[in-house]
């Protein structure tokens, strides 16, 4: 994994641990992820003036941090395309501060950044500044589409995923999320500490390389699908999203209202279709 400046930035820890078993005790080394604050700050120009503002702290496994901000702003409604990021920066004084310069004639709602504050590892949508904030609009919720996918490359997801999330192996403590074309070919995938920040750098990938909307994609998270994590994929217009945990009831709901097939519980031979059954054919 690396940071903006490309340089390798280790995303695992070694630890000294003691390991209990019921007949002894002994010494070793164990593989943690790793976590660290990222505080990503907004520079813009307003009636002639320079603007600096940090929008939000959030808890993350370093690595691929320019996407990460990118993809947050984008998912968060702040930014609504490429061309409104001048450039990304990291801070030259602080490894764990980025700085998302926005184009000159571009400048975002103030009153919407309210809502970013500090997010953990475990919870993208906390410190919101109200229950109406939480809801973003994505750009593009009204495009159609035809997508449809069988069940067998919908059972092979998994195993392919498998292959591909070397970290999670080694610690265990890593959420992925990675995009399948309609026939099961994995395309990338990011990781990360915190499930929210892995899809916001996924996400934030795809912009910068001018992919979105994600339309023609199928996403599959590690872990279980919450509401935020349907919400940030339906700003990026994925439809498909699979995951290999439980779906909450709010994703469901908003998975219905957003047109997104939401499958859930993903095994090998199995798995549930919650939403948007029309997209999976059971052939």
């Amino acid at each position: 994994m690396k940071r903006n400046n490309d340089m390798e930035i280790s995303a695992i820890a070694q630890q000294r641990i003691r390991v209990i078993t019921s007949s002894d005790g002994q010494d070793a080394e164990d593989d943690l992820a790793v976590e660290e604050p990222l505080e990503i700050q907004l520079a813009f120009a307003e009636f002639g003036k320079k603007i600096k503002k940090s929008i939000s702290v959030t808890m993350r496994t370093p690595g691929d941090d320019d996407e990460l901000a990118v993809g947050f702003l984008f998912t968060e409604g702040i930014i609504t395309e490429k061309s409104q990021v001048k450039a990304v920066e990291p801070d030259v004084f602080d490894e764990n501060k980025v700085i998302v310069n926005l184009a000159h004639d571009f400048v975002p709602e103030i009153n919407s950044l309210e809502r970013n504050f500090y997010t953990t590892s475990s919870c993208g949508v906390c410190g919101k500044a109200s229950i109406d904030a939480i809801k973003t609009v994505s750009v593009y919720q009204n495009e159609d589409n035809a997508l449809l996918v069988t069940k067998h490359v919908i059972f092979s997801l998994k195993d392919k995923l498998h292959v591909q999330q070397n970290i999670f192996e080694s610690t265990g403590g890593l959420h992925a999320s990675a995009l399948f074309d309609p026939n099961g070919n994995f395309i990338t995938l990011r990781e990360d500490v915190g499930r929210h920040n892995a899809l916001d750098k996924l996400i934030g990938h795809a912009l910068l390389n001018d992919l979105l909307p994600l339309a023609n994609e199928i996403l599959l998270l590690s872990g279980r699908a919450s509401f935020e994590l349907i919400q940030k994929a339906g700003m990026a217009g994925i439809k498909i999203v699979a995951a290999i945990g439980a779906p909450s009831s709010l994703a469901v709901k908003l998975a219905e209202e957003s047109s997104i097939t939401l499958i859930g519980f993903l095994k090998n031979d199995k798995f549930n279709i919650y939403s948007g059954f029309d997209r999976i054919s059971a052939l």
